[in-house]
């Protein structure tokens, strides 16, 4: 009687603890329609492609926003997604037995950075660097060259999407990898030493019999790496350059994001239009995140229903 009472109460527990994590995001979600109410009866949809942010004119539009949010989460991904493969590779595959933990300790220490020290390292440290030795010299070598001119101008400051974008790439790389290595480390070892025994090259086994038997796995690294690419605040308002603008293509033009906007502005921005904006950016914030999250399922999904199909 007492394990059948115990096997209740664990069990009404544990569906609580789902039931709980569902309505705090169901209050979550709430709460942001009902602060961005008067945003969305006075904008609607069109806040989505409006350019102007002017708190002066009570006039706002969340373009700007929205592509620097996207745009340096994708530059992160496209930094970070590479070099985190070859942390892993390397740790899994490369490493002397010696190396293996201190370097995967330190791989994983970097994700204990606070990320506001992140951001003040790359406003003092990356940006100069950034203007001095790639900036520049991206200019005189694109000089004359059709649109890729246009992506390095700018005046060289060393602070804009592609300097949040490589921040953000080294706040995840910790993260995408540390994934990356678990799952390559669960891939059997027979299938990889009769890989060898066949006379495949390290790289072969790893993109013919590695990844596939991991792929899921490895995408949900990338994904746990995006969600934390689109949420990130401190550290892109320190060296995104916090301005509202679309006139350049420049990845070196100093621009926003939807959440250094809501760090900078919020709690200056008084009760009206200009506060349900900025809590309207926070709705948009939400259902890109949950959108990139389900795409990503969904796509896992996939994958374990091929696989299931070809065995």
């Amino acid at each position: 009687m007492s394990n059948t009472w115990g096997d209740r109460a664990f069990s009404a527990l544990a569906r609580g603890a789902a039931l709980l994590t569902l309505g705090l995001l169901l209050a979550i979600l709430l709460t942001l329609l009902v602060g961005a109410w008067p945003a969305i009866r006075e904008y609607g949809l069109a806040f989505l492609v409006r350019s102007v942010w002017d708190p002066v004119q009570d006039d706002y539009g969340g373009l700007v926003m929205i592509y620097g949010t996207l745009a340096t989460s994708a530059l992160a991904l496209l930094i970070a997604v590479p070099v985190s493969f070859g942390i892993a590779l390397f740790l899994t595959e490369l490493s002397p037995a010696w190396l293996k933990r201190p370097l995967g300790t330190a791989v994983e220490l970097l994700a204990a950075v606070p990320s506001i020290v992140y951001g003040m390292w790359g406003l003092m440290v990356l940006g100069p660097l950034l203007a001095r030795y790639v900036q520049q010299p991206l200019q005189e070598l694109l000089t004359g060259v059709p649109y890729l001119e246009a992506l390095v101008s700018g005046p060289p400051v060393g602070i804009g999407i592609f300097a949040a974008g490589l921040i953000l790439a080294i706040m995840v790389i910790p993260f995408i990898a540390s994934v990356m290595r678990d799952v390559f480390e669960v891939t059997p070892t027979l299938l990889k030493e009769s890989a060898y025994g066949l006379g495949a090259t390290t790289w072969e086994v790893v993109w013919k019999v590695v990844l596939p038997y991991t792929k899921t796995g490895v995408l949900g690294g990338v994904m746990l790496g995006l969600g934390r690419a689109l949420g990130e605040t401190m550290a892109v308002t320190f060296v995104i350059g916090n301005m509202n603008q679309l006139n350049s293509l420049s990845v070196f033009e100093a621009a926003n994001s939807i959440t250094s906007a809501l760090a900078n502005e919020f709690a200056e921005a008084g009760a009206g239009l200009h506060q349900a904006s900025l809590i309207y950016l926070g709705l948009v914030l939400f259902f890109i995140t949950f959108v990139v999250l389900a795409l990503s399922k969904l796509l896992m999904l996939r994958l374990q229903r091929q696989e299931g199909g070809r065995t």
